[in-house]
């Protein structure tokens, strides 16, 4: 059973559509207008009643003028817009976000962390996150994996509003810090069951190529078996 199949009589959410390629908006559009598809292979047609719900961060207008996204399937979608506004525009919203991804990171790594402390907190609500949320994700996952007291600390540097392409591997390996830079690696793996390079690999999520940390992982004589599960 598909997607649309198995959200029978309910909801499914469709993150960035406006990423969809052009046959699939076709395909995506006779579901919306005949509430009924046919499966790859298949010999009949399946009815459903189902209630979509589209995100996207791009400006679906401006892609229609430039003939990239279907007006009709604009308009079969934007029944009913909400507009979400961006981070910067919702300071208020920064530190119950910010403990919320503190509590998810220091369970996932096993650390106990109160929170932040009131200056740390001040930085984060006055940096504008050209990023939004998912650059916010990025710092806290990033500090708590770092971190080695109960309060969690934000290098400023990391809130530069460039991507953040400076590994905390790289910038713990021009410091002393050779044992958090261990424990960073290892933390990594441990939430990758051992994988390094992939999506979900712990170079990934640490933002380095898997080519240098594997040769950081020989250099630092970790073990990638010990994280892998059975």
């Amino acid at each position: 059973m598909g997607r649309f199949e198995l959200a029978d009589g309910g909801a499914i959410f469709l993150d960035e559509v406006g990423e969809l390629p052009a046959e699939t908006q076709i395909m995506l559009l006779r579901v919306l207008q005949e509430r009924e598809f046919e499966r790859v292979g298949g010999s009949g047609r399946v009815r459903v009643d189902v209630r979509v719900i589209a995100a996207t961060n791009r400006d679906l207008e401006a892609t229609i003028a430039d003939g990239i996204f279907r007006a009709d399937l604009f308009y079969r979608l934007n029944v009913f817009p909400l507009h979400m506004p961006a981070l910067r525009e919702r300071r208020a919203d920064i530190p119950l976000l910010v403990e919320y991804f503190i509590h998810r990171y220091a369970k996932r790594a096993g650390k106990r962390i109160r929170g932040i402390s009131k200056d740390m907190s001040n930085l984060l609500q006055s940096y504008d996150w050209p990023g939004n949320i998912r650059e916010l994700q990025n710092v806290i996952e990033r500090a708590v994996i770092v971190c080695d007291s109960d309060t969690l600390s934000i290098d400023p540097r990391w809130l530069s509003g460039r991507s953040l392409t400076t590994s905390p591997v790289v910038s713990l390996a021009t410091s002393t810090l050779a044992t958090q830079e261990k424990d960073a690696i290892e933390a990594a793996l441990t939430e990758s069951k051992g994988r390094v390079s992939g999506p979900f690999g712990a170079a990934a999520r640490l933002g380095v190529p898997s080519s240098t940390l594997e040769s950081k992982i020989k250099a630092l004589k970790i073990d990638k078996r010990r994280f892998k599960s059975g």
